[in-house]
């Protein structure tokens, strides 16, 4: 079977491709930028907060050990989707919550889980997750790929 993808914006995108990471069936991860209206852009250009990128994890997994729906469950049960360009302290567009889909089936899957979600009582605000088709992803620079996992750590510290 196939590899698919697919890419997530949850905050710093450290903790996020360290989440994604440890799953069976996720072949491999990326973290980078996407969703913004800049051509290569780089850290700092993204942290400027004018570029309009997320930071995002890309993932390719085997959908025949995990399918798009676990990942999405992964997604809403490891930030929170009711800030708006913000995780705990880290606040601008590029910590958005977003889901970029790759396809009709990855769209429809987290429309429903969103709704879902919202539908659930577990947070007391709107969930603001914004789903979208997936655009162009630019890699991040090498030393942001597996951040946490090169410093030993599994986290984030908040």
């Amino acid at each position: 079977m196939a590899m698919e993808k697919a890419t997530f914006g949850a905050g710093c995108f450290w903790g996020v491709e360290e989440t994604f990471r440890k799953l069976k069936g996720v072949a491999s991860t990326a973290v980078g930028y996407a969703g913004g209206n800049k051509e290569n852009p780089g850290y700092e250009d993204v942290c400027s907060d004018e570029t309009g990128h997320a930071e995002v994890v890309q993932l390719e997994f085997d959908p025949s050990q995990i399918n798009y729906d676990q990942l999405l469950d992964v997604f809403w049960s490891n930030h929170n989707p009711t800030t708006l360009n913000r995780q705990g302290p880290d606040v601008g567009t590029q910590y958005r919550s977003v889901i970029f889909y790759h396809s009709p089936e990855q769209r429809a899957a987290a429309e429903m889980s969103k709704r879902k979600i919202s539908e659930s009582g577990k947070f007391n605000r709107p969930v603001v997750t914004r789903i979208e088709p997936a655009p162009k992803f630019w890699r991040a620079e090498e030393y942001h790929q597996r951040y946490l996992e090169k410093r030993g750590q599994s986290h984030c510290a908040i």
